[in-house]
């Protein structure tokens, strides 16, 4: 009796998720970003959200909660009900890097998120203030194999992909540097600047400003090729370390349990955006590269990152601070 009451209640949840999307959407959806505005994930955001309002048919409107290095916005899109009008951005800090180093996260990244589609991925970029005594990377190395522990790096805090990306290269490249959080991305980015701190891994779209008016010296970047903006910077795959040449994805994910029907539909409403040349070059102009995959594959790029940073984690024995 049991196992036939239960069939029958599947089968009225899959009529009910069927009934759901087919009239999907019918108001306003809400796409939240869990970093404070200016971000390359708030741009990202912004820029397909209109078109992709467009291709739904219903406003998209941004709404940004940040705290704990996003954790507290990527925990209010996990705790949403699944029905396609609470979304969020998910972001390798949310969705990997934090949940690989804290026991204590409020969801878990694995199983209570529904992947919808990752937009674009940005490159990162290893630099150094110009009062650092090495202009390239070779010699950057050897600078911090003569003087282990006497150089810093700042990071958006402990958790922070920034962070745990820059341990993931201190461990292959057998370097010893101090990390020194801070309560941001802009706020590391800026002592960095003003050379309160001497390196920084960061990524592209909010650093290059810098390293082009020579505030910053880049010296690596974690991307598939190398930069048609930074031509003489060459990839961690060049320098052999690979494993280093991650970039940081930008995707839209909702909360476990999402409707199949509805994950297509937001899927293949952001294709259409993406295939706007226009909006691909804004996203391409912030230095990402446009992507536009299906869930199946933006699920295993999250079980990826994670499996990754857990690891990292593990290996450098990482605690929060």
């Amino acid at each position: 009796m049991m196992h036939r009451r239960t069939l029958v209640a599947c089968c009225l949840f899959a009529l009910a998720g069927t009934a759901l999307a087919q009239g999907y959407p019918n108001r306003v959806v809400k796409l939240q970003v869990p970093f404070a505005p200016g971000g390359t994930t708030d741009i990202v955001a912004r820029v397909i959200s209109e078109p992709l309002g467009k291709a739904l048919g219903q406003n998209v409107i941004i709404e940004n909660k940040a705290g704990g290095g996003g954790v507290v916005g990527a925990n209010e899109t996990a705790k949403a009900v699944p029905d396609g009008y609470s979304l969020g951005m998910a972001t390798v800090s949310t969705t990997a890097a934090n949940p690989a180093i804290n026991p204590k996260m409020p969801y878990d990244a694995a199983t209570d998120f529904t992947p919808v589609i990752n937009i674009a991925a940005t490159p990162n970029v290893i630099a150094v203030h110009p009062s650092f005594p090495a202009k390239n990377y070779k010699d950057f190395v050897e600078v911090l194999k003569k003087s282990p522990g006497r150089y810093s790096y700042s990071s958006s805090g402990t958790g922070g992909i920034g962070h745990l990306q820059t341990e993931l290269w201190k461990g292959l490249q057998g370097v010893s540097v101090t990390h020194i959080p801070y309560s941001g991305a802009g706020p590391a980015l800026r002592d960095t600047v003003g050379g309160q701190v001497e390196i920084i891994f960061d990524n592209v779209p909010s650093a290059l400003p810098h390293i082009q008016g020579g505030r910053l010296i880049a010296l690596a970047v974690a991307a598939p090729q190398r930069l048609a903006a930074l031509p003489d910077v060459p990839t961690f795959k060049e320098l052999g370390l690979e494993p280093v040449n991650r970039m940081a994805y930008y995707g839209i994910v909702g909360p476990k349990g999402m409707p199949r029907d509805i994950v297509d539909k937001i899927n293949a409403a952001t294709r259409k955006a993406l295939e706007d040349p226009a909006v691909r070059k804004r996203i391409e102009d912030t230095g990402s590269v446009v992507l536009g995959n299906t869930p199946e594959q933006f699920a295993q790029q999250m079980k990826d990152e994670l499996a990754v940073y857990k690891k990292v984690v593990e290996t450098a024995n990482l605690k929060l601070e």
